[in-house]
Order: C-alpha cells, then sequence, then structure tokens
C-alpha cells in the first residue's frame, strides 16, 4: 500500500490480541472518511466510491485493505474500540476498580460519536455490526477485560475462575446493559441504571 507504515494490524486490523491495532497513514484517511460518512448518512451511506473521493484515494486503494464497504465500516469500528481500550493502560487492581473502569468503558462507548448515532438511530445496524457475531471489536473488549480480570485476581477480592471465560460473561452483561439504555430511559433513571449495573457487575465478580 502506498505511504505504508510499520503497523501492528493487518489491513482489516487483524492483530494479535494482547496488542492494539494500528492504521497506516492511508488507512487512517480512508477510515477517517468512513466515520465522517457514518456520522452524516450512517452505514448505508458507506460506499467505496464516497470512501474514495472524501479520502482522496483511489478505489484500488481502498480495496488493497478491505474487501467492500461493509468491511470498511467493521474497521471504522474497531478503530473506535481500540481507542476506547487505550484510555485503560493498566490493569485494574481491585474488583472496585475494575468495575470503574467497566463503567467507565460503558460511558465512553454511549458517548462516542459514532457509536452514539449507530445506538439511536441505527440500532439494528449496531446490532449486526457488535453483536451478531464476535469480530475482531469484540475480541479486543475481552483481551482487555480478561487481563483486568486476572490482575484483580491477584487483588484477591475477585473469584478465581477462568479470567477469558468470566470476560465474555462481563461483556455479555455490559454490552446488553448499553444497547437496552435508551428502550429504558424512561423507566430508570440515570443514576439508578448505572448504580444497577454497577451493582450486577460486582456480583458477577465477587467471590
Amino acid at each position: 500500500m502506498e505511504e505504508r507504515q510499520t503497523v501492528i494490524a493487518s489491513p482489516d486490523g487483524s492483530t494479535p490480541s494482547d496488542e492494539l491495532p494500528v492504521w497506516d497513514a492511508t488507512q487512517t484517511r480512508i477510515l477517517d472518511a468512513a466515520d465522517e460518512l457514518i456520522l452524516r448518512r450512517g452505514v448505508h451511506g458507506v460506499t467505496i466510491a464516497e470512501l474514495a473521493r472524501r479520502a482522496g484515494h483511489s478505489r484500488p486503494t481502498i480495496y488493497r485493505s478491505w474487501s467492500d464497504a461493509d468491511d470498511v465500516v467493521r474497521g471504522a469500528l474497531l478503530r473506535r474500540v481500540a481507542g476506547i481500550v487505550a484510555e485503560f493502560p493498566e490493569a485494574s487492581p481491585s474488583r472496585v476498580s475494575l468495575v470503574d473502569d467497566v463503567l467507565r468503558f460503558s460511558t465512553l462507548f454511549r458517548s462516542d460519536p459514532v457509536f452514539g448515532r449507530l445506538l439511536d438511530e441505527e440500532p439494528e445496524a449496531f446490532t449486526r455490526y457488535t453483536l451478531q457475531r464476535v469480530g475482531l471489536s469484540q475480541r479486543l473488549i475481552l483481551a482487555w477485560l480478561a487481563r483486568a480480570i486476572g490482575a484483580a485476581q491477584d487483588h484477591g477480592d475477585v473469584r478465581r475462575d477462568d479470567p477469558a471465560e468470566m470476560a465474555v460473561m462481563l461483556l455479555l452483561l455490559a454490552q446488553s446493559a448499553v444497547l437496552s439504555h435508551g428502550t429504558v430511559s424512561d423507566l430508570v433513571s440515570e443514576s439508578a441504571w448505572e448504580r444497577e449495573l454497577r451493582a450486577a457487575l460486582d456480583g458477577l465478580l465477587r467471590p
């Protein structure tokens, strides 16, 4: 690829699960264009032709990294997840701090402009891209959660089951709460939503 820099990620963003992916300058411009299109038109507005026009690159350049527009959308969402995970460089040393981090992750996820738009205006697209299969974004989150659970187990206040298996249930719990937040917003206040999610997360982790 032209202007390729040293990257951890392969073009589709795949990378060892314990490393954050990195995209080169050309890929970054294309993903920036995808973000803009999602915000303006939704995922259905992301086309290879429009990506090429906005990013200032040819269609063949895009196809060197992604198979189609849907693949670019997945890459854009992966990059945003990686940016959120990067906000947590240190593993949580205890159950309380781990729950705090998961809640903060949920807040950052919901406040992200792209994910926020999908949650509010295209929930079916959000479900398709994040829930119907375990993709690279989910695996990145799971790897972060498993590391955090393992570190908190060393502190002695998190039950000592398989961190990877616990991470799956922790993700399912938080993901379900985030997805249904808008649905139940008339039934429960924001503070009550956070309180009850905190209690559920703590209960899952408690010895």
